[in-house]
C-alpha cells in the first residue's frame, strides 16, 4: 500500500487519540469515587440492617412492656373489685377470704410493677441503641449523597473529554485516505495500536528496537510505503526522529 508521508505521520495523532479514548475508558472503569460509594453502599447496607435489627428487637421489650402493664392494670382492676366486695360483705369468714384475695394481688402488683420498671429500662437502652445507629446512617447517607455527586461529577469530566476526543478522532479520520485509515483501524484492532513512531531505531508501540535487517528494509522502502512494524504489527510510522 502506498499513503502520502504526511498522511502516515497524522494516524500518530490518530492513535494518541485513540490511546486519550482508552484511558478514559480505564478511568471511568477504576474510577476511585466509584470505589468509594461503592464501600459507602456497603456501610449502609450494614448499618440498615443493624438498625432493622435494634428496631426487632426495642418491638419485642415494648410489646413485653405492653404485656407487663396489661397484667398490672388487670391485677389492679381485681384488687379494687376484691375490695369492693369485701367491705359490702357482712360474712367475717367470706371478708377474711378477701383480705386474703387482696394481699396475694397487691403483691403480685408490687412484682408486675418491679418487672415493669425494670422492662422500661430496658426500652429505653433499645431506643438509645437505635437512635445511635439511626444517626450513623443519616450521617453516612449525607457522606453517601457527597459521594454520589463526586461521582456524577467525575463521569462528566470524563464524558466532556471523551467528547472532545471522539469529534477530533472523526474529524481527523476524515480528511485520511480511506484505505489507510482501514488498514489502521484493522491492525489496531487485533494488535492493540493501529500505528507506531519509529524513532530512533525504536518502534514506539512495542518499546523494541529493530533488528538490522529489519532497518535495512525499512530505509530501503520509498517514502510513501506504508509499512508494519515487525514486533508491533501498527503502521510503522517515519519521521526525521527515525533516525534513518
Amino acid at each position: 500500500m502506498k499513503a502520502d508521508p504526511t498522511d502516515q505521520q497524522r494516524l500518530l495523532e490518530l492513535q494518541d487519540l485513540d490511546s486519550r479514548l482508552s484511558r478514559l475508558a480505564k478511568r471511568e472503569h477504576e474510577l476511585p469515587e466509584r470505589a468509594a460509594l461503592a464501600g459507602l453502599d456497603a456501610d449502609r447496607a450494614r448499618l440498615r440492617a443493624d438498625v432493622a435489627s435494634l428496631r426487632g428487637t426495642l418491638e419485642d421489650v415494648q410489646a413485653e412492656l405492653r404485656r407487663v402493664e396489661s397484667d398490672v392494670d388487670s391485677v389492679t382492676a381485681r384488687a379494687a373489685k376484691e375490695q369492693e366486695r369485701m367491705l359490702t360483705t357482712s360474712d367475717a369468714k367470706q371478708a377474711a377470704a378477701f383480705d386474703r384475695e387482696i394481699e396475694s394481688l397487691r403483691r403480685r402488683q408490687s412484682d408486675l410493677e418491679d418487672l415493669e420498671l425494670v422492662i422500661m429500662e430496658r426500652v429505653e437502652e433499645h431506643q438509645a441503641a437505635v437512635n445511635g445507629v439511626a444517626g450513623e446512617l443519616e450521617e453516612l447517607e449525607q457522606r453517601r449523597a457527597d459521594a454520589e455527586h463526586a461521582v456524577g461529577a467525575a463521569l462528566q469530566d470524563i464524558a466532556a473529554e471523551r467528547t472532545i476526543a471522539q469529534t477530533s478522532r472523526a474529524t481527523l479520520a476524515a480528511g485520511l485516505p480511506e484505505e489507510l485509515v482501514a488498514l489502521y483501524e484493522r491492525q489496531r484492532g487485533r494488535y492493540g495500536f493501529g500505528a507506531s513512531l519509529l524513532r530512533r531505531g525504536v518502534s514506539e508501540a512495542s518499546g523494541v528496537a529493530l533488528l538490522a535487517d529489519e532497518l535495512a528494509s525499512v530505509r530501503a522502502a520509498a517514502p510513501d510505503d506504508v509499512l508494519l512494524c515487525p514486533s508491533s504489527n501498527a503502521i510503522l510510522v517515519r519521521t526525521a526522529e527515525s533516525g534513518l
